[in-house]
């Protein structure tokens, strides 16, 4: 076998790197996504949507253009955070995302339901499936920074996402029980096995500040995640407390006005990539 110049275009050898590249679908000719970043989690209520959100609202604040693809299908709440109503539409030769107020483009499970509290009672491979058109379908118009919100686990949906989409990176969601270390070394173990880069660890309701005296109670125990990130050699540490204003922006829809610096380290990080 000749050396390889890692052209496949220019190779008619089969080889590992070429089934690699061939897993990776195409996005609509009319899309332009110049970084692609997945936020996950091990398990579910640990605060994803809220640190995809978040990072796509400080992303806009400097000046780029971001996406939100909403690929947790059965539990979407992008939408109900950034207080979006209208429907997604169809173009002659693609599916149109929903812009937010500040002109972020997003794509839901939810934006296409008749009513959002109507439930997706579908298998894992449907599902993984209407992900994978979210990113072949939907005309993404030039796109710096889009930011794909995952379900929890290890399943069908997170292995596409990270088969089927050119992720650059991806940003680790836990809480600080001590269980939840656990269930984040499996979300590190995949991402290391599927040879995706980890972004930065966040933990989400890190502490309590008492508005008055300004102290900071941890309120789930102590925090092990600064040891975990050195352990695994993970760089970026990013902890939100638990905060009623962020949880009222949420549930009102006006997560683009949010207030915090929580996260501006690991902004910087996605930056530089």
């Amino acid at each position: 076998m000749s050396e390889c110049n890692h052209n496949c275009s220019e190779c008619g050898q089969t080889c590992g790197e070429r089934e690699q590249e061939s897993l990776i679908a195409k996005p609509h000719e009319l899309s332009n996504v110049k970084k692609v970043i997945g936020v996950v989690s091990g398990k579910g209520g640990v605060g994803k949507s809220l640190v995809t959100s978040l990072l796509t609202v400080l992303m806009q604040r400097r000046g780029f253009k971001t996406a939100i693809l909403d690929a947790d299908i059965t539990g979407p709440s992008i939408p109900k955070a950034f207080g979006l109503k209208t429907k997604a539409e169809a173009a002659d030769n693609g599916l149109l995302p929903v812009e937010t107020k500040m002109g972020t483009q997003v794509m839901s499970i939810n934006l296409l339901l008749e009513k959002e509290s109507d439930p997706v009672v579908w298998r894992g491979p449907i599902i993984a499936g209407t992900v994978k058109q979210f990113w072949t379908e939907v005309i993404w118009n030039d796109v710096d920074y889009m930011f794909v919100d995952m379900p929890p686990g290890t399943g069908d949906v997170p292995l596409t996402v990270f088969q089927s989409l050119p992720i650059d990176g991806i940003v680790i969601v836990a809480t600080p029980q001590e269980l939840v270390s656990m269930i984040v070394e499996k979300a590190v173990k995949m991402a290391e096995l599927m040879n995706v880069p980890i972004l930065g660890l966040v933990e989400n309701m890190s502490y309590f500040e008492c508005p008055n005296c300004n102290e900071k109670h941890n309120i789930f125990g102590d925090s092990h995640i600064d040891e975990f990130a050195k352990e695994r050699g993970i760089d970026v540490v990013s902890k939100i407390p638990m905060d009623n204003k962020l949880s009222a922006s949420c549930d009102s829809g006006m997560i683009e006005l949010f207030e915090g610096e929580w996260l501006d380290n690991l902004a910087d990080k996605i930056e530089k990539l």
